[in-house]
């Protein structure tokens, strides 16, 4: 507790005797000591001296009334009660100033007409000026106090916008898990409506995939590896339901593997290509996903030769338009999602974002 009480003291010193109100004390000491100069007969330090003294003095006066009393009457302004303690503590300062700077002079200061002369000049200049000097740090005071309350407004209005984004992204990869699971399940329930006797296969494979993918799906941010191994495992079950109609292949540049990618957003683009594109066909098709940096930016490109755009299909899913909020979310006008037709037919959808290590 007396450490406490110490450093709880020293810090109102501190606040009291600040830099600026020291300095600003020392400048108008320096001020009047030069009006004060030609007429002066003793030592310019006992000059400078005494008028910093009561400089000194009067910034206590005003520094203890700035927040004693705690409470004050309604009637009576803070900044009135400041103002008149540092008028009140001119005359005092300067006497206080005179009796410590002449002790031991024979006659007291009091009885010799120069330093009378002196005393009365300090004291009535002061009681001039200190009050607009008071008045003008009372103004600075406010300017900064209402500085400070704006750039604290604007922290906790960006913390307050940042939650927001965070709840709507949330929610946003939560629509992902039901869209994706109703239709995986609706795939394997095909198989086991038909009697195909690859539905354990499939189902055990499926079991296997969930367990790694319902996790990461309220994670804020994977690598895009992570992403990539999720797209793999999920086109190796797609791949087991449809074993002729299917084929798929992926590639990734080493460098771009350990960067940040939004959960889900490859594998949106996958699933999206199977169900629009290969199962629609009759004859099924290939899905080719890449993955590259160019230019500090990631790009992810899921190319298909299925159906292509020409149905409308590609473009309409709900999945594309869930993950196009979360990458705008995510990464504001910096993230891109474009579809276009493929070569010699099928489609290609292509996201774009900023190239970033993932946290740690």
């Amino acid at each position: 507790m007396p450490a406490v009480q110490a450093t709880a003291s020293t810090s109102a010193i501190r606040r009291v005797f600040g830099w600026r109100r020291l300095k600003v004390a020392f400048v108008t000491c320096a001020v009047v000591s030069l009006l004060m100069l030609p007429t002066w007969e003793a030592p310019y330090r006992v000059l400078i001296g005494r008028l910093f003294l009561a400089g000194v003095v009067v910034i206590g006066a005003f520094g203890l009334v700035e927040r004693w009393p705690a409470r004050l009457p309604q009637w009576l302004a803070r900044w009135a009660l400041q103002v008149a303690a540092a008028a009140v503590a001119v005359p005092l300062g300067v006497l206080l100033a005179y009796v410590v700077t002449t002790l031991g002079d024979q006659p007291p200061w009091y009885l010799n007409e120069k330093r009378q002369t002196g005393f009365l000049f300090m004291s009535l200049f002061g009681l001039l000026v200190t009050p607009w000097i008071a008045v003008s740090a009372l103004f600075g005071q406010i300017k900064d106090e209402a500085r400070s309350q704006a750039l604290a407004f604007e922290l906790e209005r960006s913390e307050l916008e940042r939650k927001a984004l965070d709840a709507r992204l949330r929610m946003l990869q939560a629509r992902v898990e039901p869209h994706f699971l109703f239709n995986t399940l609706a795939n394997v329930r095909e198989l086991v409506v038909t009697g195909s006797p690859k539905a354990p296969a499939v189902l055990d494979n499926l079991i296997a995939y969930l367990r790694a993918a319902v996790p990461r799906l309220h994670e804020p941010e994977a690598t895009l590896g992570q992403e990539l191994d999720l797209v793999r495992a999920y086109l190796e079950v797609m791949h087991m339901r449809m074993p002729d109609r299917l084929r798929f292949s992926i590639e990734a540049d080493e460098a771009a593997r350990a960067l940040a990618c939004p959960p889900m957003a490859v594998l949106t683009l996958a699933e999206n290509a199977v169900r629009h594109g290969i199962d629609p066909s009759e004859e099924g098709g290939r899905i080719d996903v890449r993955a590259s940096v160019d230019g500090g930016r990631c790009v992810v490109q899921v190319a298909d030769t299925g159906m292509g755009l020409a149905s409308g299909a590609q473009g309409a899913g709900t999945g594309l338009a869930n993950l196009r909020e979360r990458l705008e979310l995510a990464y504001g006008k910096e993230a891109t999602l474009a579809l276009r037709p493929g070569e010699p037919r099928g489609a290609v959808a292509e996201i774009a974002f900023p190239a970033r290590r993932a946290a740690a």
